[in-house]
């Protein structure tokens, strides 16, 4: 299982969560955990994805999602598990 974590920060709207699924969904990424939150009018939410089943690598799916993030106007962030465990360490 090759595990990535994925943020989305923005502004709240319709559709974000639809769109970020659709493009898993397209990609055969699996989604293993999730929360979402809003609060005063912005979104963010955390995923734990498997990638293990997607044709594309790590790096493509990543720039993708960015690009998904500023046509929809929030901030989204792939990151392996791994370097998340790492940087996120107390």
């Amino acid at each position: 299982m090759k595990n990535t974590i994925i943020t989305v920060v923005g502004k709240d709207t319709v559709g974000i969560i639809a769109r970020v699924c659709t493009y898993l969904a397209e990609n055969q990424i699996n989604i293993e955990d999730i929360s979402q939150t809003i609060v005063q009018g912005y979104f963010n939410m955390m995923m734990i994805v498997d990638t293990s089943a997607s044709e594309k690598h790590f790096g493509t799916i990543a720039e993708d999602l960015h690009r998904l993030g500023e046509e929809i106007g929030v901030e989204i962030k792939a990151q392996k598990e791994e370097i998340f465990d790492k940087m996120h360490r107390i």
